[in-house]
């Protein structure tokens, strides 16, 4: 383990009342993810050694969601909500034998800067806060800086008219190295009115050893945490803000900005187009020069370059789309690969699919994947003509240079270069038609 090693804890257990909601405050959805995805995905930015997330009210719905996000993270539970030092010590046995640099982070608080970590983990200070300058400082606690570093933090309530002015504010991030962070945690105490354990307090501990304190700042917007439905909403517009102008700026075309919608790992290559109304689920990568027609949906699937999807479609997890793919309206794709070339025009689902290259899917066709309790596959083969209205119903496989006809339920394989036909065979009555409606508009007259 080298002198620059970095661990981080995520302060994750708080019950967020003000929320009210049932949901664990920090798997609320910001940019498609929980709150605490945009922590873990800022904490692995500085690529630590260990990632430990401090979970309380409904732990087990949490780990849940953290073994989705990040397998590798590991987690402390605060079985008593009694403060922010209290919460760290637990994530200590998980960083037994670690020696390097601890940044304390919140599992509510989303948009911290990688290079505002990369500022806290490299200070040369022995305590580092992260502040922040407040536009209107209000009820946060006050940082009181000299020429000798953070000489304390001062709570709202605990501070004088003097250091009430003092705009530079407390976010509550701080970083330490492990070995001081183990000295002093054990020496905090709860002597207040709330009867907790603060972190804020270390600060105080740390001096009194002689040592050094001070703060990196940062834009307060960095520090907005997410108390209540209307912050949450706040700090979605600021995300997708920062998204679409980033979008922009990498040379994607956005024709309406303000009706797109990102997730937290949307990847777009540069001259992708970019519709009105499209919305990007977690898991998404649009290479360049792909095309998203309007009132779209996509969410944990690929897009390679030259293929164009709209308007309205729906590409769901799972989905692949090569090169010069073409997926229109009213199509939905799930858990399937579409070659190079094959075009799905309108009004069909693929799901749990394989299509070679160059296939044309006919309007209306369907993968019956399901029996009920088992997701079966389908397999086309390249340069296959499917017709409008074919049920396939999987397992089936369809080869090379195939056809089906229009409106054909397909059970069995079809050869390569075979034409398939299951339809019921049409009868026509000759005049039927006239005499059925005529009876009908006597029965209606009779009523």
């Amino acid at each position: 383990m080298t002198e620059d090693a970095v661990a981080v804890v995520i302060l994750a257990a708080g019950q967020g009342s003000r929320m009210q909601s049932d949901l664990p405050k920090v798997l609320h959805r910001l940019g498609g993810v929980p709150l605490v995805g945009h922590a873990l995905a800022a904490a692995r930015s500085l690529d630590p050694e260990q990632i430990v997330v401090v979970t309380g009210h409904g732990a087990e719905a949490v780990g849940k969601a953290l073994a989705k996000l990040d397998p590798e993270a590991a987690t402390a539970l605060q079985a008593e909500q009694l403060g922010t030092g209290h919460a760290v010590r637990q994530a200590l046995p998980a960083l037994e034998g670690f020696e390097g640099r601890v940044i304390i982070l919140y599992g509510d608080t989303p948009f911290i800067a990688q290079d505002t970590l990369a500022a806290l983990a490299s200070h040369p200070a022995d305590l580092v806060v992260l502040g922040f300058e407040a536009e209107d400082p209000g009820r946060y606690g006050r940082l009181v800086v000299t020429s000798r570093g953070l000489e304390r933090i001062v709570e709202w309530k605990d501070a004088d008219a003097a250091t009430r002015q003092i705009a530079l504010c407390n976010s509550g991030v701080m970083a330490m190295p492990a070995s001081l962070l183990r000295q002093l945690l054990p020496r905090l105490t709860n002597d207040n009115a709330a009867g907790e354990y603060y972190l804020t307090d270390l600060v105080a501990l740390a001096r009194a050893e002689g040592l050094r304190a001070d703060v990196v700042t940062c834009d307060e917007e960095e520090t907005l945490g997410i108390n209540t439905r209307a912050e949450l909403a706040r700090a979605e517009a600021l995300f997708q803000a920062r998204a679409r102008a980033r979008a922009l700026e990498d040379g994607v075309t956005l024709t309406d900005p303000g009706s797109v919608w990102f997730a937290l790992d949307t990847v777009i290559g540069r001259d992708a187009v970019i519709g009105p109304n499209v919305v990007f689920g977690p898991g998404v990568t649009v290479e360049s020069g792909a095309e998203i027609l309007p009132f779209c949906h996509l969410e944990g699937c690929h897009v390679s370059a030259g293929a164009t999807v709209g308007p309205f479609a729906r590409l769901r997890p799972g989905a692949e789309l090569g090169g010069d793919v073409h997926v229109g309206n009213f199509v939905e794709i799930k858990n399937s690969v579409l070659a190079e070339g094959v075009k799905v025009g309108h009004l069909t689902y693929l799901g749990d699919a394989h299509v070679g290259e160059h296939t044309n899917i006919g309007a209306g066709t369907i993968t019956c994947n399901y029996d009920g309790v088992m997701k079966h596959r389908t397999t086309i083969g390249p340069r296959a003509f499917i017709g409008s209205d074919t049920m396939l119903v999987a397992p089936v496989h369809v080869g090379a240079d195939a056809m089906t006809g229009s409106g054909s339920t397909i059970t069995e394989d079809v050869p390569d270069g075979a034409l398939a036909i299951s339809r019921a065979k049409q009868a026509t009555k000759p005049g039927l038609a006239l005499r059925l409606m005529a009876a009908l508009r006597a029965r209606k007259e009779a009523r």
